[in-house]
């Protein structure tokens, strides 16, 4: 292990599974498990139920009075239309429009916000909130404080409830402050699958605790522990974006296809000229699926042409879909690039024609 890759709670058990472990965001975490491999992983949480162990990602506390307020002021979705208790999904941009970060917003309550951005943008995103905060406003970095545990899957209600924790009637995008074991876990009806799911948020040293109650489980449901790759394929059938790829410094939010996260209304948040500029001239590129409509696979910066071969853009994300058994992407194309146009991927020097679609590329059951 290099100095500066961070391990989580779980690295000891995830080796004791026979995980393949790979570097994201800074972090060692597991790619996939023996005993099935990312497809094995992918169709338990589109059929069951699977357990990730998503620790990389960020926690950051911003408390004081009128804490909600700042939060709002910065970033780009509005926090005043959800109540304490309820999520949201927003970014935080540059002055120039570029994201930062996604992130998903937890309100506490009007002094308290909790947000959780992705791993390497977690002391960026930190450091940005509290070089703008006043006096009054904290801003804390908690990522090695609370491990983080994705339960995904159209059993995933099942299977907390089998463990004691309360799901109950949760509404997607809404969190509860429960119990395991007399220990506090916050947890939140969110994901990045597409399907039904949870977000767990135990203290960092009953994390392996928790784990190995919802793997023991999970077993007579048909779920798994599941490692990055799955996720990975399961967020791109959704079209959720990847930031560094399909989204980014250099990807505004319009580009990615996510002016509904932006609360245009507001008065103030980071970067709001550059994007009211570019809301009102349009941007000239957007976020695009990709069907391969032959075998092959596309994979991020493939060339994408016309079919008459003039270029009109490059792939963000692709990948072999388990769901559908063929090949999907995400590219940024041309605005003038429809839903319904027929384009070619050069995949290794090989013209892949591809359909460019709307995703998600299957349906969605979230709210399910």
């Amino acid at each position: 292990m290099t100095p500066d890759l961070h391990r989580g709670p779980l690295h000891a058990v995830h080796v004791k599974a026979g995980a393949t472990l790979g570097t994201f965001g800074g972090w060692e975490m597991p790619i996939s498990y023996h005993g099935g491999g990312v497809v094995a992983e992918h169709t338990a949480v589109r059929e069951a139920v699977g357990i990730f162990d998503v620790t990389h990602l960020g926690k950051i506390v911003i408390a004081g009075p009128g804490a909600a307020d700042f939060v709002n002021s910065c970033l780009t979705a509005d926090l005043a239309k959800i109540r304490p208790g309820q999520v949201q999904y927003t970014l935080c941009c540059a002055q120039d429009g570029g994201v930062v970060d996604d992130l998903i917003a937890y309100l506490i309550s009007g002094d308290e916000v909790f947000c959780v951005p992705n791993a390497a943008n977690a002391a960026p995103v930190a450091r940005r909130l509290a070089a703008a905060a006043p006096p009054a406003i904290t801003v804390t970095d908690m990522h090695d404080q609370y491990a983080v545990l994705a339960v995904q899957g159209p059993r995933s209600a099942d299977l907390l409830s089998a463990v004691g924790l309360p799901v109950g009637n949760l509404s997607y995008l809404s969190f509860i402050d429960a119990e395991h074991a007399g220990v506090p876990v916050r947890l939140g009806r969110t994901g990045y699958t597409g399907e039904r799911g949870y977000e767990l948020f135990p203290p960092w040293d009953y994390a392996s605790d928790l784990w190995n109650a919802l793997l023991a489980a999970a077993d007579p449901l048909g779920g798994r522990a599941c490692g990055l790759g799955a996720r990975d394929t399961l967020r791109t059938e959704m079209g959720y974006p990847l930031h560094g790829q399909d989204i980014g410094p250099d990807i505004t939010p319009l580009e990615g296809g996510l002016s509904w996260a932006i609360g245009w209304q507001k008065p103030a948040f980071w970067g709001r000229d550059a994007l009211l500029a570019e809301r009102d001239a349009g941007p000239s590129r957007r976020l695009r699926g990709l069907r391969a409509a032959t075998r092959g696979v596309p994979r991020a910066h493939m060339a994408v042409r016309s079919a008459a071969g003039a270029p009109v853009g490059e792939t963000t994300s692709g990948t072999f879909s388990p769901t559908l058994r063929t090949g999907i992407a995400l590219a940024l194309l041309d605005a003038t690039v429809r839903p319904g146009t027929t384009v070619q991927v050069d995949v290794r020097g090989r013209a892949l024609p591809c359909e460019v679609v709307k995703p998600p590329f299957v349906p969605s059951h979230v709210r399910s």
